[in-house]
């Protein structure tokens, strides 16, 4: 079998497969709501769009049910556009390439698959498009660019729906429901550095840590999973440490909710020292490899020759900025007191980018409480006051408490119980 349109139930892959072939990544999703819009007229479903551009479906309730609740049933249509370095791909023009494995899997070919949340905008349309389920009135939300700010969340106004019942489709896993979520902040630091010349007698090298699995930063940061950032920012250390290298460029991560996979680094070495220095790598490489053993098996860690770069960064500097990414918190920081296996706050060190003099530093904190996600802020301050770098706390957005007596989650438990057991 090699279409999702093949795939059981019809309508969920039929639609998700559409969505695949739609670029939609956040902040593009003209194709995508254009294409829903024709949809919804195609199929006699009333829709309307807010200013923000978040989609309102609405299906009247089936015969002797119009007494029934509503429920709205909610999902976000952008993705998170991240692909490997190797893999070449615009998300503003090209489909995404299904891919389904041996083992039923459905995966994307050197790109992240959108499942996170076209799964879920595509059982909604399934919903929709349906004759034979008895139900009561039912509204679609499909909000725009949940993933780098959620503007059409906070897009939405009062009174925009007439449901009693909200269910959230932007789930994960098989066999779990999600009653709560966590408020998140975004932490920008920003570092300063003088460019000066290369000395002489020195040797250009890229360094290149790849390999890693990376994921969602809040449902995956609870596996263990390496660091790009945090792993090459580590070498780095010991390496202007043990021999004097001098770095020319940092590039790791590519988006903020996302766990970095991949990160680089132009480094200058004295020539003297070249041959210690690519053993250094290789040495430490296998120290990566052993600790992340159990998560990371494909975790590697290069070396190539390179040009040399006509500016480096200035030593004091450079060692002020390892020393910031070095000490700024990443990965799961408390777990929950009251659910078990739930990650109450953690960090995402998500981006390290150096450019013109300046290294721009990406942090995403979650939190389920307010209070304990403030402290992290204020941690990533104290920080980057130590070393006179400034630092923006922006994109700030409350949590969702679990209501564990909700009776709609009875509801979901009992039904789900009933049909797998």
């Amino acid at each position: 079998m090699s279409n999702l349109s093949d795939l059981k139930p019809r309508f969920l892959w039929e639609n998700f497969s559409k969505i695949c072939s739609i670029p939609h990544p956040s902040k593009h999703e003209a194709k995508i709501l254009a294409y829903l819009l024709d949809w919804a007229k195609q199929k006699n479903i009333t829709v309307k769009q807010d200013e923000t551009g978040n989609l309102i479906f609405s299906k009247p309730a089936t015969k002797g049910m119009e007494n029934r609740k509503g429920v709205i049933l909610q999902g976000h249509i952008d993705m998170v556009p991240q692909k490997n370095s190797d893999k070449v791909h615009d998300f503003t023009k090209d489909p995404i390439e299904t891919v389904i494995g041996n083992d039923g899997w459905v995966r994307a070919n050197g790109t992240t698959l959108g499942a996170d949340n076209g799964i879920g905008c595509a059982a909604a349309m399934a919903v929709l498009e349906s004759t034979d389920i008895e139900h009561g009135p039912i509204e679609v939300l499909v909000t725009v660019d949940e993933e780098t700010g959620m503007t059409g969340a906070f897009g939405l106004k009062p009174n925009m729906f007439k449901g009693e019942i909200l269910m959230n489709l932007d789930s994960e896993d098989e066999g779990e429901l999600y009653v709560g979520c966590a408020g998140g902040l975004d932490a920008t630091l920003e570092v300063d550095y003088k460019e000066v010349a290369v000395p002489g007698g020195m040797k250009a090298f890229k360094i290149a840590v790849t390999g890693l699995k990376g994921g969602h930063s809040g449902m995956d940061i609870i596996l263990g999973r390496g660091n790009a950032n945090k792993i090459i920012i580590r070498l780095l250390k010991k390496l202007i440490r043990d021999y004097g290298i001098r770095i020319a460029s940092i590039d790791g991560g590519s988006l903020r909710n996302a766990i970095p996979r991949e990160a680089f680094a132009t480094v200058v070495v004295p020539q003297e020292k070249k041959d210690a220095f690519k053993a250094c790598v290789k040495a430490f490489a296998s120290v990566m490899q052993n600790e992340f053993s159990g998560t990371e098996p494909n975790l590697t860690i290069e070396i190539v020759d390179t040009d040399m770069p006509s500016v480096i960064m200035g030593s004091e500097c450079q060692e002020t900025i390892i020393n910031v990414v070095y000490a700024l918190p990443n990965g799961v920081m408390r777990m929950s007191d009251s659910m078990e296996g739930l990650v109450e706050t953690s960090t995402n060190l998500a981006i390290v980018k150096s450019e013109k003099g300046k290294v721009t530093i990406m942090c995403l904190l979650r939190s389920s409480v307010d209070s304990a996600k403030e402290a992290v802020g204020e941690k990533m301050t104290a920080v980057a006051e130590l070393a006179k770098a400034k630092i923006t706390l922006s994109g700030a957005y409350p949590g969702w408490k679990p209501n564990m007596e909700s009776p709609i989650l009875k509801t979901m438990q009992k039904t789900y119980h009933d049909l797998y057991g």
